[in-house]
C-alpha cells in the first residue's frame, strides 16, 4: 500500500488540496484522473480544489492501492471551522459542496494563527456578541485586531504590556503610516479586549491617543442636490436619494427600512434599530409623499421599502453608494462626496433656513449636541454675515 499524505494549500488564491506520494506510476495515473486535477511546481505535488465531493472521490479511487493520512488536511479544516466562526457571517460546512458552489471566504492570516491566538480572537468576537455590538462594528474591531494577531505570529496576545502596545502604536503610526482616525479604530479594539475580554481595568490610561483631525463635513448646495436628482431617470433610485436627503438618513437607515416604517397619516418616519442602537422618528416629506405612492404601486414591496436582488434581501449599501456616484457624477462636487453628504446636507439646510439646533440634533439622532455643532461652522447663514477685511477696506476707497 503506497503511503499518500492530503495537505491544505493555497495556490493563486484557491484554497486546495495536495496530494504528496513518493514516485508510483499506477498511482499518479490515477491521481491524474481527478477532476480539475493540476500540478503545483511551487508546491511539488499534484492538487484538486478543496471540495467534498473531490475528496471522496480521491478515497474511492485510491482504496486498495494507498493508505491516505488526512491528518494535516483536517487540522485545517478543524482550524478553519474555528475561524469561520468569528466572522459575521460563517459558512457551517468545512467544505464546499462543490466546484460550481459559491467560494467560501477564507481569512489565511487568521487560519495561520498559533492556538493561544486563535482562542483569543475567538473570546474577543464572543465577548463582541454578548455585548450586542452591531455586525458592522464586529467586522471593524475583528479586523484591527486580526493585525495585531498577525504580526505576533507565535507570540501570545496576552503577555503584552502597555510598554509593548505603546511601541505597537508607533509602529503603525511611523512605519506603516496609519492615519490618525485608523489608528483610534486600532486602539478602539484593542482596549475592548484588554479591559472587556481579559478584565484589565484601566490597562489603557498610560497609553495617549493621537490627536485626530477634525474635518468638516462636505456639504452640497440645494441647487446642486436637486440638479442631480433630475438626471435620475430610474423611479427606485430618485425615491431613495429624496427620502435620504428629505430626511437625514444614514446610508444603512435608508436602506433597512421597511414598508410598515412609512407613517402617511402623521407624516413620520420610524428608524428601527438605527446607530447606536437607538429608535428615532423624522419627518416624512410632504412634496415626496406622492413618489413614495407611485413607487411603492410600481414595485409594489413587500417588507423592506428597497429590496434587493436576492428573495428577502433589502438593497445593499454598495448599491446604494453607486446610485448616489451615478446621480451626482459631472456636477463638479469634492470627490470626498459620498451618500452621507445627502445627510451633511440636510443638516446645514436646516440650520441655514432657521431650525433650532437642538431639533436638528433630535433629527440626526445625535446624543451630543457638540457634534451637531460642527454644521455651524459650514452654514453660509453664520459664515455669509462675516464681511471680510479687503472687501471693506475697498468699499471705503471707493473701489
Amino acid at each position: 500500500m503506497e503511503p499518500v499524505t492530503l495537505k491544505a494549500l493555497f495556490h493563486r488564491r484557491m484554497e486546495c488540496i495536495g496530494i504528496y506520494f513518493a514516485k508510483s506510476p499506477s498511482l499518479e495515473k490515477i491521481i491524474r484522473k481527478q477532476p480539475d486535477v493540476k500540478w503545483s511546481k511551487t508546491n511539488a505535488c499534484w492538487y484538486i480544489p478543496l471540495t467534498e465531493t473531490g475528496y471522496k472521490n480521491l478515497l474511492r479511487d485510491v482504496a486498495g492501492m494507498a493508505t491516505v493520512d488526512s491528518t494535516h488536511l483536517k487540522a485545517y479544516l478543524e482550524q478553519r471551522k474555528k475561524i469561520q466562526e468569528t466572522l459575521p457571517e460563517k459558512n457551517a460546512s468545512p467544505f464546499k459542496k462543490n466546484q460550481s458552489a459559491a467560494p467560501v471566504y477564507v481569512d489565511i492570516a487568521a487560519i495561520k494563527l498559533s492556538a493561544e491566538n486563535t482562542e483569543a480572537l475567538q473570546q474577543f468576537i464572543e465577548m463582541l456578541k454578548l455585548k450586542s455590538y452591531s455586525s458592522s462594528t464586529i467586522k471593524t474591531y475583528r479586523n484591527e485586531f486580526m493585525q495585531l494577531l498577525q504580526l505576533l505570529k507565535s507570540k501570545p496576545v496576552t503577555e503584552l504590556s502597555v510598554t509593548d502596545l505603546k511601541r505597537y502604536m508607533v509602529y503603525i503610526t511611523e512605519t506603516m503610516g496609519l492615519s490618525e482616525n485608523s489608528a483610534h479604530s486600532r486602539l478602539n479594539a484593542l482596549k475592548f479586549y484588554f479591559e472587556q475580554v481579559l478584565g484589565r481595568e484601566k490597562f489603557f490610561y498610560e497609553l495617549p491617543r493621537p490627536k485626530k483631525w477634525k474635518k468638516l463635513p462636505k456639504v452640497i448646495s440645494e441647487e446642486k442636490i436637486l440638479e442631480g436628482l433630475l438626471k435620475v431617470v430610474n423611479l427606485k433610485h430618485k425615491t431613495l436619494l429624496l427620502l435620504a436627503y428629505s430626511a437625514g438618513m444614514r446610508v444603512s437607515e435608508v436602506i433597512q427600512l421597511k414598508v410598515t416604517d412609512i407613517n402617511s397619516d402623521r407624516m413620520q418616519i420610524t428608524l428601527n434599530h438605527a446607530k447606536g442602537k437607538k429608535d428615532r422618528v423624522v419627518t416624512l416629506s410632504k412634496s415626496l409623499l406622492p413618489l413614495l405612492r407611485e413607487y411603492y404601486i410600481k414595485y409594489k414591496p413587500e417588507d423592506w421599502l428597497f429590496e434587493g436582488q436576492d428573495s428577502g434581501e433589502h438593497i445593499s449599501s454598495r448599491t446604494a453608494q453607486l446610485i448616489f456616484k451615478n446621480a451626482y457624477k459631472n456636477l463638479g462636487l469634492p470627490p470626498q462626496c459620498s451618500f452621507h453628504s445627502l445627510r451633511h446636507s440636510y443638516a446645514t439646510h436646516l440650520l441655514e433656513s432657521g431650525t433650532d439646533i437642538s431639533f436638528i440634533q433630535k433629527l440626526l439622532g445625535h446624543s451630543d449636541i457638540k457634534t451637531t455643532l460642527i454644521y455651524a461652522q459650514v452654514s453660509k447663514k453664520e459664515i455669509g454675515q462675516i464681511e471680510s477685511p479687503l472687501d471693506r477696506a475697498l468699499r471705503k476707497k471707493g473701489l
